[in-house]
């Protein structure tokens, strides 16, 4: 019985796992067949989207096509216009051309025609004055080579006065502008020595006995020499030039301060920046009673009183300033002592020339730098510490930056020059000036109808003698200006030089 059972339930168990497989199959079908159609139906709408998809896309291109067409075409047709346009022009153009062919042609034959008239009647004047020459010359007795010799010579006499009489135009117009010109030459003359004068007025040479000294001036990082030239103002420069060291600045007082400062600081040893300062005010302490004490000094031994304590200050200045090579203090003593001088001799008043004399360029050190003269600049500094009217004119008046309104003024004109021009006064090569003196005589001599030159007035002018029989007197105008030119374009000189040129005939007899 159990075997039976167990085969019932074996039975039971396959006919049960049949039909569990015959009802999933069914159901799996119905499930497959399901999601086919429903693939299906979506695999249709996806095709119409994409269809639809496509249509647009293809009329969106189609209509741009057409635009792009359409624009073609009309570039296309504006082509086209143009080159018919421009083929109306060409044709027009042809036709005008072969108009201009045609009239030129014309003209060619009508020139063809005049030229054979006009050498048929350059043959006929060419005997009509042939024969009007033989007749001219029978008549004048000169041939007409000779002839035209004259003509020549009569039209180069005509052209050189013509150019003469412009020349003389052109020079009137110069006078008109000569102060401008003046000013032009000033500048260049001071442009040439610039450098060398610069050079020779603005540096002072500290010496040092051992170069050791440089690097103590100098200090860590440069500090000493930072503080020193912020204390005293005055440029240092330290090179490679043995056992020396350069002090540039423009005022002579700053660097005599600088120069007493240095000389202190390595005499003492002790350099640094709180000793630096230290030391450079009382150097400039000391600097400035020195400069009160020159200036009352200086009027002391001329015997000059009353003068106002600024004054002699700035006559104490004159001490640290040159002109030329001459001390700017001892030029302002001689003046002084010529215009005493002078002064007695003429019957006026030698304490006042002598005030005049001395005060005379103290516009050449002021403590400030204004944009004047320093005749007018001396005057307006006499006149604010409240010097006489005569003197201040005299002051104003030395370089004719003023009218002279007492005899003072031309006493100190003349004495300022005589002590400027003293031989050996202001520094010149001896040699430089006799070469220069030479070059000016050599130069004119090299010219023709030149027979002696002489410069003089120290070669401020240059007086040339002509040949009467060589040179006219139109000749001689124009030299004078060839010889001026020449000696701008070739020479270096100071101020300006005169050229003069002589020429005379003179008849001696005697009678006896």
């Amino acid at each position: 019985m159990t075997g039976v059972g167990i085969i019932v339930a074996i039975i039971a168990f396959l006919v049960g796992g049949a039909l569990s497989y015959v009802f999933f199959k069914h159901g799996l079908k119905a499930k497959y067949d399901g999601i086919i159609k429903e693939a299906e139906t979506e695999a249709e709408v996806i095709k119409k989207n994409k269809l639809l998809e496509v249509k647009e896309k293809f009329l969106n291109k189609k209509a741009d096509l057409e635009k792009e067409v359409a624009i073609r075409n009309q570039k296309i047709q504006q082509a086209e216009n143009k080159l018919k346009q421009r083929e109306i022009m060409l044709n027009q153009k042809q036709e005008e051309v072969q108009r201009k062919r045609n009239e030129t042609e014309a003209i060619k034959e009508n020139l063809d025609a005049q030229l054979v008239i006009i050498e048929k009647k350059k043959e006929e004047l060419d005997k009509l004055q042939a024969k009007e020459r033989e007749k001219l010359e029978a008549l004048s007795g000169l041939s007409a080579e000779e002839a035209k010799e004259r003509l020549v010579e009569s039209l180069k006499e005509e052209a050189k006065t013509q150019a003469q009489s412009y020349i003389n135009d052109i020079m009137d117009d110069a006078k008109l502008t000569a102060n401008r010109e003046a000013k032009r030459i000033v500048i260049q003359s001071i442009q040439r020595v610039a450098t060398e004068t610069a050079i020779e007025n603005s540096v002072t040479v500290f010496h040092i006995e051992s170069d050791e000294i440089k690097g103590r001036i100098i200090g860590r990082e440069g500090r000493n020499i930072r503080a020193l030239e912020a204390a005293t103002g005055v440029e240092i420069v330290v090179d490679d030039t043995p056992e020396a060291i350069v002090l540039s600045a423009f005022d002579p007082v700053r660097r005599e301060i600088a120069r007493l400062a240095l000389h202190q600081l390595v005499t003492d040893g002790r350099i640094h920046p709180a000793r630096i300062e230290e030391v450079v005010a009382k150097v400039r302490k000391q600097v400035e009673d020195e400069i009160i004490e020159t200036g009352k000094r200086t009027t002391i031994d001329l015997g000059i009183h009353g003068l106002h304590p600024e004054l002699i200050r700035i006559i104490g200045k004159m001490k640290y300033r040159s002109s030329y090579g001459q001390n700017l203090l001892q030029h302002a003593r001689e003046t002084a002592n010529l215009c005493a001088v002078m002064a007695s001799e003429l019957g006026l008043n030698p304490k006042k020339a002598k005030r005049a004399g001395l005060l005379h360029d103290i516009g050449k050190v002021p403590d400030e730098e204004p944009e004047l003269p320093h005749a007018l600049l001396g005057m307006k500094l006499a006149e604010k510490y409240k010097e006489k009217a005569d003197i201040c004119n005299a002051i104003g008046a030395h370089h004719d930056e003023v009218e002279m309104t007492s005899l003072l003024a031309p006493i100190v004109q003349v004495c300022d020059a005589i002590s400027g021009a003293r031989p050996g006064a202001r520094r010149e090569i001896v040699e430089a000036y006799i070469k220069r003196l030479n070059d000016l005589e050599q130069l004119a001599m090299s010219y023709p109808g030149v027979t002696k030159t002489y410069a003089i007035q120290a070669g401020r002018e240059l007086r040339v003698i002509v040949g009467a029989d060589k040179i006219d007197d139109k000749q001689t105008e124009s030299l004078s200006t060839e010889i001026a030119k020449k000696i701008q374009d070739e020479m270096t000189y100071p101020g300006q030089v005169k050229i003069t040129v002589i020429r005379e005939t003179r008849a001696v007899s005697f009678a006896k």
